[in-house]
């Protein structure tokens, strides 16, 4: 059975095509490597998480998330407030559903990482021990999935129609980059 809901909801509002939307799971590195692709290309970055809104309102991203899951409207007001930022173009977003939700149609990545090299990520950055930083991602990862099928009938493990997909177990941030700009480089020729 077909969604009517559109692959890409973004895409069906007016926007920017100069704008560049890195995904990944919990740890992937899409913040990291969306600062260094912004400042190679010399635009601005857009990259909103429920870490800062959790963090604004005094409780735990856990808490955050369970908050989430009773009121759909902290999520579409979430994606309001990226589009806003995003509306002028020559942005990188980094953020769980940027390419699918920034307007227009922006150059769409995925950076695919493992379950166990995004825990040693999430250990290393919230000086966790590894196997708490992998039940936190795991069980982040499972709500985030939850969620998004929810509330936009958005499965985020399915890339069809993202310009490009990246391992990024092991090339630095500064090579994946490298990669996503050179990529984005080419579409625009």
């Amino acid at each position: 059975m077909e969604s009517s809901k559109p692959r890409f909801p973004g895409s069906k509002m007016e926007g920017s095509d100069e704008a560049i939307a890195i995904s990944g799971l919990s740890g992937s590195g899409k913040n990291t490597v969306g600062r260094i692709v912004a400042k190679m290309l010399n635009w601005g970055v857009v990259e909103p998480t429920f870490k800062d809104l959790a963090k604004s309102e005094g409780i735990s991203l856990q808490e955050f998330q369970k908050k989430a899951m009773q009121d759909f409207e902290i999520d579409l007001k979430f994606d309001d407030e990226l589009r806003a930022q995003c509306k002028e173009g020559k942005v990188v977003v980094t953020t769980w559903l940027g390419p699918w939700m920034v307007q227009g149609n922006p150059f769409r990545v995925w950076l695919d990482v493992s379950l166990d090299v995004r825990a040693k990520r999430v250990a290393g950055r919230e000086k966790q021990g590894a196997g708490e930083a992998l039940t936190s991602i795991s069980r982040r990862d499972s709500e985030n999935k939850e969620r998004y099928l929810k509330v936009y009938g958005i499965n985020i493990l399915e890339h069809e129609g993202f310009d490009l997909i990246l391992d990024a177990n092991l090339d630095s941030a500064q090579e994946l980059a490298k990669k996503i700009a050179e990529a984005y480089k080419k579409r625009k020729l």
